[in-house]
C-alpha cells in the first residue's frame, strides 16, 4: 500500500532502509517523543523496523521526499493499537526537515486512509513537554479531549503526561479531511487530494 501527497510519499519499509532510517531516528530528542522506540536506539532496533510485517488495518508506512534524483527518507507515520486498545496515530519527522509541515501533511494521509479502512476513531497523543506535536495534530484535523493522561515510552523510561486528542470521522459532517469542513488548515495543512493505490 502506497500514499501520494502533494509533495510526499509514503510507502511501506524496505530491510535495506534500515541505515538511512538509524541515521535519522539516532535522535534523543525525537525517540524520548515516542512510545514505543528505546532509547539508545541501535542498529537492531532500526533492522527490526525496516522489516516489521503490516497490519492490514493499522498500516505504518515510510515518509519519504521525491526528488530528482530519488526519493530521501524524512520519518515515519501510521497506525498502531494504543495502551488503552484505541486506533491510534503516530508519527516522527527527522529534524533536518521540521517546520516545514510534513508532519501534518503525513498525518492527513494517514487518516484520510484510515477512514477508507473503515476505522470510525482514530486517537492521538503527545508529551505535555512536546507542544509542537500538538499543534501538529491539531492541524491535521484532530480534537483536543481535555485529558491528560500518564502514558508510557522506552526511551523516558518511566510515564510521562500526555494530552489525548481524537478524530471521529462519524462527526465529520460530509467532509472529506480529517475533522469535518471546520478541520484547522493553514500552511502545514495537505493542499492536495491523498492518492492511494494498493
Amino acid at each position: 500500500m502506497f500514499i501520494r501527497t502533494e509533495r510526499l510519499f509514503l510507502r511501506p519499509g524496505w530491510p535495506e532502509d534500515w541505515t538511512e532510517l538509524l541515521g535519522l531516528i539516532a535522535d534523543e530528542g525525537i525517540v524520548r517523543n515516542l512510545a514505543r522506540a528505546p532509547w539508545p536506539y541501535r542498529s537492531e532496533h532500526a533492522r527490526d523496523f525496516a522489516r516489521k510485517g503490516q497490519h492490514p488495518r493499522m498500516p505504518h508506512f515510510f515518509v519519504t521526499l521525491p526528488g530528482a534524483g530519488g526519493s530521501t527518507l524524512i520519518g515515519t507515520a501510521g497506525l498502531g493499537q494504543a495502551e488503552d486498545g484505541s486506533v491510534q496515530l503516530g508519527y516522527w519527522i527527522a529534524r533536518d526537515h521540521w517546520n516545514r509541515g510534513y508532519a501534518t501533511e503525513a498525518a492527513r494521509a494517514v487518516l484520510s486512509l484510515a477512514r477508507t479502512l473503515g476505522h470510525g476513531r482514530i486517537t492521538a497523543r503527545h508529551f505535555l513537554d512536546n507542544p509542537a506535536s500538538g499543534r501538529v495534530l491539531r492541524k491535521a484535523g484532530f480534537a483536543p479531549t481535555g485529558r491528560v493522561t500518564a502514558s508510557s515510552s522506552l526511551a523516558r523510561r518511566e510515564p510521562a503526561l500526555a494530552a489525548l486528542y481524537v478524530v471521529d470521522f462519524d462527526d465529520a459532517g460530509g467532509s472529506d479531511t480529517p475533522g469535518g469542513s471546520n478541520a484547522p488548515g493553514g500552511d502545514d495543512a495537505m493542499a492536495g487530494k491523498v492518492r492511494r493505490a494498493a
